[in-house]
């Protein structure tokens, strides 16, 4: 009864403020060769911590334990090495329930150098972490009600490393987190088409953002979570892990398109109103489970 007051009450006018050029620019960056395709353990890897903490900082974000970095190690059966890993992440407190909190999460890494070509990931996913960086400008302009954690993770396409570390060993306590909002691949679509998935799964969550892309040039679509025929993309990304922890999540992606893990996945190739639109949809869903989350858990 509750989700259903919600979802057929008016719908709440979010404002966005976040200045999409200035992502467009931390996109460029991310996705040159000067990073060397942000692989796990790699100098390009290296660099794109420092330079995601960095704009943690400027942007306004607070530490857990002094610190930006949460690192792990893990001994990867295909490469018969043990990795270095290093989940990015920084909050912001809720104006009103400090203690409860929304994950929203992305993936840096990527598949680095491979057979002498590096493979840049701008969609997969320097998409979802360059819109990290423009949620946290719209929340420093619009503080939320709950604590919200950024999170940018390490390893995910070695395994879903980073996302695995970071809920077995949540910095803000186990039975804290109401959900978590995950992107991946958010930054082209031919047919317009952005995916929210994980509907199927968590029907509550769901019940709170309907009809918030009611009024978007977005061609919004749901599910890809195991409760239609289409590929189950519920174990697809960092999500996966909140899932099975018990914790509502929304995933945002696209399908897979010519450039999926090919070194042609480049700054170029993002459309760059359809990733402007997205981000903004992002937002607007935020600031519902925001503003209605503690329904949740």
């Amino acid at each position: 009864m509750i989700v259903l007051m919600l979802v057929m009450g008016p719908l709440v006018a979010f404002a966005q403020d976040f200045d999409f050029d200035e992502v467009l620019t931390h996109l460029k960056t991310l996705t040159s060769d000067e990073f060397e395709g942000r692989g796990m353990d790699t100098k390009g890897g290296e660099m794109t911590k420092v330079y995601i903490a960095q704009q943690f900082e400027n942007l306004g974000l607070r530490q857990f334990d002094s610190s930006w970095y949460q690192p792990f190690n893990v001994m990867h059966n295909m490469r018969l090495k043990k990795l270095k890993g290093d989940n990015v992440l920084g909050f912001i407190p809720g104006t009103e329930e400090t203690n409860r909190w929304i994950v929203v999460s992305s993936h840096h890494d990527h598949m680095g150098i491979m057979d002498d070509q590096i493979y840049n990931g701008a969609d997969d996913n320097a998409s979802g972490t360059c819109a990290l960086f423009a949620l946290a400008e719209h929340l420093t302009a619009y503080p939320p009600r709950h604590s919200v954690v950024l999170v940018a993770f390490d390893g995910e396409e070695t395994g879903l490393l980073g996302s695995k570390h970071f809920v077995d060993n949540r910095p803000m306590g186990d039975d804290a987190v109401l959900a978590n909002i995950n992107m991946d691949m958010i930054g082209r679509n031919d047919q317009n088409e952005i995916y929210l998935c994980g509907g199927g799964h968590w029907p509550e969550l769901f019940g709170l953002i309907a009809n918030m892309d009611k009024d978007s040039p977005l061609n919004v679509k749901y599910g890809h979570d195991g409760k239609d025929k289409k590929d189950n993309w519920t174990s697809s990304s960092d999500h996966s892990n909140f899932h099975k922890a018990e914790i509502p999540f929304v995933y945002f992606g696209v399908e897979d398109h010519k450039d999926y893990h090919e070194p042609t996945d480049d700054f170029e190739n993002i459309h760059q109103d359809f990733y402007r639109e997205v981000i903004g949809l992002v937002i607007k869903v935020f600031g519902r489970v925001d503003e209605h989350g503690s329904s949740l858990r």
